[in-house]
């Protein structure tokens, strides 16, 4: 058995909660697990737009290490490129 952690965060709240599964187990796996035991997290959650493991993108045939961070992450709601542009241009001079 290893054990794994996931993780989701929106501004102001994180989720997070620690599973074992077998040796050998998927991020596909991991992620049916989410699915089945963590209804009080957000859909979002449940329906990442991506899936990274200690922020490095990774798709669900992948298969976990001990002690692997599982992260669920959402869709950005606005670019950050075009966010920091339009803070610069709203900076008085």
């Amino acid at each position: 058995m290893s054990r794994h952690e996931v993780i989701y965060a929106e501004a102001g709240h994180a989720w997070r909660r620690t599973f074992d599964l077998p040796d050998g187990a998927t991020v596909s796996e991991l992620r049916a697990l989410v699915q089945e035991r963590c209804g009080d997290w957000p859909d979002t959650a449940r329906s990442p737009a991506m899936l990274a493991v200690f922020g490095r993108e990774v798709d669900g045939g992948e298969v976990l290490r001990e002690g692997d961070r599982l992260e669920l992450l959402r869709a950005l709601p606005t670019d950050p490129k075009r966010a920091r542009r339009e803070r610069a241009g709203q900076v008085p001079r």
